[in-house]
């Protein structure tokens, strides 16, 4: 059964993504990330040399983690790149995978990846008033491929929890580089197939 709660309102800057009051808080740094990145050398020479940029933050209203509640939340992905790869999110399955999600674009560029167990991939472009839907059993990335911060209004079910671990391991089936100054999604060369 569903904890009750009192109705509560929220405030989203549309100028600069921040939401009041929220609940939660992080920053994910690149040594939160180094092991979700392509190109091991590009991670280490930016580590050694004591740099460690802010990848994203996120702020979010959680609600307990039962049936029946919705998390929301923003999530801000700054510009830049780790060697050829765009800044990106860890991604993540659902731990109850049977769960969706929805995202909606506020400001900025982005690709949303989106792979399933059993090998299919597709992808999403997303920018400031595109809604993207996450179908269940879908795994989902999502990459800011622009020059100023890439940022998303995000909704899931509070018990869908996520599985972090599966993509450190095996990574996604794609990657998101820049080539030629533009976004190129290319195969990449140390996925390891479910």
């Amino acid at each position: 059964m569903s904890e009750i709660l009192e109705p509560y309102l929220a405030m989203l800057n549309f100028k600069t993504g921040i939401l009041k009051p929220f609940k939660k808080k992080v920053e994910v740094r690149l040594s939160d990330l180094k092991d979700f990145f392509s190109d091991q050398e590009a991670v280490n020479k930016i580590l050694s040399k004591s740099k460690n940029p802010i990848i994203y933050e996120y702020y979010e209203n959680s609600q307990p983690e039962v049936e029946g509640h919705l998390n929301f939340g923003i999530t801000i992905i700054n510009p830049g790149k780790i060697g050829k790869e765009y800044y990106l999110t860890r991604g993540h399955y659902h731990a109850k995978e049977g769960t969706a999600e929805v995202y909606v674009g506020l400001s900025g560029k982005g690709i949303m990846l989106l792979q399933k167990k059993d090998g299919q991939v597709t992808h999403l472009f997303m920018k400031k008033g595109v809604i993207a839907y996450v179908p269940p059993f879908w795994a989902h990335r999502t990459i800011n491929i622009g020059k100023n911060k890439f940022c998303f209004l995000y909704i899931y079910f509070s018990d869908a929890g996520h599985d972090y671990e599966i993509i450190k391991q095996k990574g996604f089936a794609k990657l998101v580089i820049e080539e030629r100054g533009r976004p190129k999604i290319i195969d990449n060369p140390k996925f390891t197939k479910y």
